[in-house]
């Protein structure tokens, strides 16, 4: 049996583009049973997809539409999820890179895996298994309370840059703390400057936000989307390097501040595959991302394209552990 597909919401700002949707919970495999399903060198007979992460997020989001679609066009025989979270991804991670040699298990990761690599100093890191493709990518806004009195982005940052720790920012995890971060130092402050309120997830950072705990927040579009509609918060600006067709927030480029790191999805298969084999799981990759169905969730979920595959993906790769690595040393 597939998994439903998302339903699309209709929303004013995306002019259409739907939110975020409930995930379900059909094809569930049971949490710490993800051995291969199946062996041997048939790629598409049995494939795990490991979200690492509690099913509900962006993480298990995108293994999900991956199941549903390879389902729907039978691309692989048999899919199955398995929700694997903590420390930012790093025990999902640890535990793939555990399993050399296994062509039936992918892991999804992104930005916020990459940095918790880097945060917690795994031992595992993403040059330690086969890395197949980038995604999608999900963009930030940067969001005051309604009744805030910066109306720009330019108006926020002399409020901040005056007095640093009288402004204090939230957000919603540690990729949102790496944007405040940036933003600090495009607008003349040290990162060691931020007055940052670490939350546990987006509806954490959005209540900091309206209680008054926090002057502002940095958070996920899609997590955002309905506060900023009900005029409950202001979008000062959009983390994204030039405007995105269907949304109405003007960019941090346009405003002169360049902060353009987006939350990227990857996809990635344990180490110690031969170059045959890591070239049909990029084909499944690819498949899967090409179908109706995931290109339907691009919309639902308001996904960014962002596909990237062989020498394209191991620079960016290469680009963003860099610029993570940077924004860290700015934290400490």
């Amino acid at each position: 049996m597939s998994s439903p597909a998302p339903t699309p919401t209709r929303r004013t700002l995306l002019r259409g583009v739907g939110g975020l949707v409930a995930a379900g919970t059909i094809g569930t495999a049971a949490y710490g049973s993800f051995t291969s399903g199946s062996t041997g060198d048939d790629v598409r007979s049995a494939l795990t997809i490991i979200a690492p992460a509690a099913a509900g997020g962006g993480w298990d989001a995108v293994a999900r539409t991956m199941q549903h679609a390879q389902r729907a066009n039978s691309i692989i025989n048999n899919t199955q999820v398995v929700n694997m979270p903590g420390a930012g991804g790093t025990i999902a991670l640890g535990n793939v890179g555990s399993l050399t040699g296994d062509a039936h298990t992918m892991l999804v990761g992104g930005t916020g895996l990459l940095a918790a690599t880097i945060q917690y100093d795994s031992p595992t890191k993403l040059p330690d298994i086969t890395n197949l493709a980038t995604l999608v990518e999900e963009f930030d806004v940067i969001l005051v309370p309604a009744d805030s009195p910066h109306q720009s982005l330019e108006d926020l940052a002399k409020a901040w840059t005056a007095k640093p720790g009288a402004l204090p920012f939230t957000g919603g995890g540690s990729f949102d703390q790496l944007v405040v971060t940036d933003l600090a130092l495009k607008a003349g402050l040290r990162g060691t400057d931020v007055n940052y309120i670490s939350s546990d997830g987006g509806g954490e950072a959005m209540a900091a936000l309206l209680n008054g705990t926090a002057g502002a927040a940095v958070s996920g579009l899609p997590d955002s989307i309905d506060q900023i509609e009900s005029g409950r918060v202001r979008a000062l600006a959009l983390v994204a390097e030039e405007p995105v067709d269907g949304i109405d927030i003007p960019t941090t480029v346009e405003q002169d501040f360049d902060v353009t790191l987006t939350n990227w999805r990857s996809v990635s298969a344990p180490a110690g595959l031969d170059s045959g084999i890591v070239s049909d799981l990029e084909a499944v990759v690819k498949e899967t991302y090409e179908t109706a169905e995931w290109q339907q969730a691009m919309k639902d979920y308001a996904w960014a394209p962002a596909f990237r595959q062989g020498e394209e993906l191991h620079q960016f790769l290469t680009d963003q552990t860099d610029r993570i690595i940077a924004l860290y040393k700015e934290m400490a």
